[in-house]
Order: structure tokens, then C-alpha cells, then sequence
């Protein structure tokens, strides 16, 4: 059967009224939040040299990157399919300042295919990076935007997740895995596949001390007590790459307290999502009620050099479309003027003034145009010789 020519591709959406316009003021609410922190908006090209697009980002990336040829110049180009690595280019190549940079962005991006539950190939994407400083400080504050920029879209105490990629990669340095072994590894332990686990280290004869601490891995996870039991079962002679990152991550706990004491935070040492792109703490929102991930984000340092300079940088990001949905608090409602289309005296310079005044007001352009169709609550009426709008 032949598809209607308005079916869209799978996976992509169209943004209707009334969601356009929830949307649309909830991205205005976190920008201009951002903006009061000292984030100031970049909007990156849709596209770009696909080297360029792809800098630093792993092979994850690639995979979920639209590819298209330039006709102009025959060099390959990609669709973005993610903000951040445009963001660090920005910095890198283009601002070029010294010291601490705050950058925050929105727009839409393109995925090749779905990257989690919930959420189309063309999220809408908003993120805020810091770049120029390496510490807890800056790792904290974007988390604290993140926060601040999810109760702005009405989801006041989510659980937050926290890890540090910089534990699993000091626990797996000494193995010098080929490339193969070491994505077999890497999505085991992604997937907390114990029995998979166990099968890997008799191939490959892991020594005790990194095969216990693998396994530690898998299950230290819970709330930050985790930290104090990791100390010990992650063994390895005290390590001073895993005593590091779990300082770090015990002071970024802090922190979040400290600021946040309603929010309930929790502990994921096998957090590995964005392994090849992430170089420390990693972060991730969850919906209290559904349990589904709304916001993302961690340390990436160094992205820039490829760009010609090497920056300390951390950000977060997350798909307004899919906030959309959880944004039960700001529905809009009803709220507007239904004026008649004539030649009165007075009406429009009336109308004009209402729309001055911040009312929208829709001119009725037909019999069958209706007010609350329109969205209309109230009606422009002539009386006592003003127009004058009358509820319905």
C-alpha cells in the first residue's frame, strides 16, 4: 500500500499546537535561566565538515550521524546529531579567550536512530558547557544548572545519578586489551553481565586483583556509601587513579547536598555510557515518577586539541520535546481576545494597543471561526463607546 505523502519518516516528529507553544516558552525560561547564571547562546551550523563534527566523540557518534556529500566542494559533510562537540569547537577556534567560558545552546539535531526510550531521531536539544576550568567547582555548577534548568521545566526533585569513567579505566590500564577484547569488555560491563564476565576473564586470564575489581564493579552501585565500600573492594594496592576519582566524586557529592538537599543522589561505578568521550565524572537526571533519563552530561576534557587548544571542559544536555511531555506544571491554557474583522472606528488602533499591552488577540477572519477553537477566552466587544474585551 502506497504511504499518504504526509507520513513522515519513522522516528521523526512535527510539533503541534498546543505543545509548539509549551515548548517554545520553556525553552525561553531555561535560556534566559542560563543567561542569569553567565552562559551566553551559541547556535551551531547544522552541519559541518564531518571530521570536524566528529572530533574526539568515538565511534558512537559516527553511528548515529547522518552523511551527505557538499556539491560545492566534494568534501563529506555531517548532520549533527549532537551540539557539544560544535560547542567545543566554538570555544576552541573561534572565542579563543583565556580563562573560564560559559556557552549554552538550543536546536533541533538528527540521529540516524533512536538513542533511548522515549525519545525521536530529531530531539531538541539544550545543553550549557563549561570550558577553561578543572575541578569539582566547575563539575558541581554544571550540575546545579542542570538541576535548576529541569525545576524551569517542572521537575523539581529528580534523581540524580552520578559516576566517574575514570575508575573503570584505571582498573582496566593494565590490561592492554586489543581493541576487539576491549569492546567485548566494555559492553559487558555495560550491561552488568556477570556471567559474561566471568567467561571473559578465564579467556583471557585476567590476574585476581583486576578480575575481583571487575566484578566489584557490577554491583557498586546504591546510594553514596557506595564510595566508602568501593575504597575497599575495588582493591588494586590503593590505586591512586581510583582514590582520585572517588575523591572527586565524593566531593561533587557534597556539593550536591549542600545545594540540592532534596534531591536523592546515587552512586553508579559502572556508569559507561559515553566511555570513549567522557574523561571523569558523569552525571544523569532521572523522572522521580517514571524513571526515565531527562538530562545527561560529564567532563570531557581536552576535546579541544584537535581544534588547536586543549581545555578543561564539562556540560550537560537534555531534549526539550521530551520535557515537554513531563511539563505537566506550565499546560498552557486558554488565554486570548477574539476580535471582529470590520471597519469601526477605533478597532484596530484598539487591538493594536491590547497586543502592546502583551494580549494576543486573533482577528475573526470567518463565521465559522470560533473563540475557543482559537484559543480564545474572551471576546472584543464595542460598548459604552470603548472596545472593550468581555469574558465568554
Amino acid at each position: 500500500m502506497t504511504q499518504p505523502l504526509w507520513m513522515l519518516p519513522q522516528g521523526i516528529e512535527e510539533i503541534l499546537p498546543p505543545v509548539a507553544a509549551r515548548i517554545e516558552a520553556m525553552r525561553r525560561r531555561i535560556l534566559d535561566l542560563h543567561t542569569r547564571w553567565g552562559y551566553e547562546l551559541v547556535y551551531p551550523p547544522i552541519v559541518e565538515h564531518l571530521e570536524s563534527l566528529l572530533t574526539g566523540t568515538g565511534h558512537a557518534l559516527d553511528l548515529h550521524t547522518f552523511k551527505l556529500i557538499d556539491p560545492l566542494s566534494g568534501r563529506s559533510l555531517g548532520v549533527h546529531a549532537d551540539m557539544t562537540p560544535q560547542v567545543a569547537r566554538i570555544d576552541a577556534s573561534r572565542l579563543q579567550r583565556e580563562g573560564t567560558v560559559r556557552l549554552s545552546y538550543a536546536g533541533t539535531v538528527l540521529r540516524t536512530q533512536r538513542t533511548s526510550v522515549g525519545v525521536g531521531r530529531s530531539p531538541m536539544q539544550l545543553g550549557a558547557e563549561l570550558f577553561g576550568h578543572q575541578g569539582v567547582e566547575s563539575d558541581a555548577e554544571i550540575v546545579s544548572l542542570m538541576l535548576a534548568s529541569l525545576a524551569e521545566a517542572g521537575i523539581d526533585t529528580p534523581q540524580l545519578d552520578l559516576g566517574h569513567v575514570g575508575v573503570y579505566r584505571a582498573v582496566v590500564q593494565p590490561l592492554a586489551l586489543d581493541a576487539a577484547d576491549e569492546n567485548r569488555l566494555f559492553d559487558i560491563m555495560l550491561r552488568k553481565a556477570r556471567p559474561e564476565l566471568d567467561g571473559l576473564v578465564d579467556r583471557l586470564g585476567f590476574g585476581d586483583a583486576i578480575a575481583d575489581a571487575l566484578r566489584a564493579l557490577l554491583n557498586l552501585s546504591g546510594d553514596p556509601s557506595v564510595l566508602i565500600r568501593a575504597r575497599g573492594e575495588l582493591g588494586l594496592g590503593g590505586s591512586d587513579a581510583v582514590l582520585a576519582a572517588l575523591a572527586e566524586l565524593g566531593a561533587l557529592v557534597q556539593h550536591v547536598n549542600q545545594r540540592h538537599p532534596g534531591v536523592p543522589v546515587l552512586i553508579d561505578l559502572c556508569e559507561l555510557r559515553g566511555y570513549n568521550y567522557h574523561t571523569g565524572v558523569v552525571f544523569s537526571a532521572y523522572h522521580s515518577d517514571a524513571m526515565v533519563e531527562i538530562a545527561r552530561g560529564g567532563r570531557y576534557d581536552n576535546i579541544g586539541a584537535s581544534f588547536g587548544r586543549a581545555r578543561p571542559a564539562t556540560g550537560f544536555s537534555c531534549d526539550l520535546k521530551q520535557l515537554s511531555g513531563l511539563d505537566a506544571a506550565n499546560e498552557p491554557g486558554t488565554a486570548g481576545i477574539l476580535a471582529p474583522e470590520h471597519d469601526e472606528p477605533g478597532l484596530w488602533s484598539a487591538i493594536t494597543a491590547l497586543r502592546e499591552q502583551g494580549e494576543r488577540v486573533v482577528v475573526a477572519l470567518s463565521a465559522d471561526d470560533d473563540a475557543r477553537a482559537l484559543g480564545c477566552d474572551r471576546t472584543l466587544v464595542f460598548q459604552d463607546g470603548h472596545w472593550t474585551p468581555r469574558q465568554i
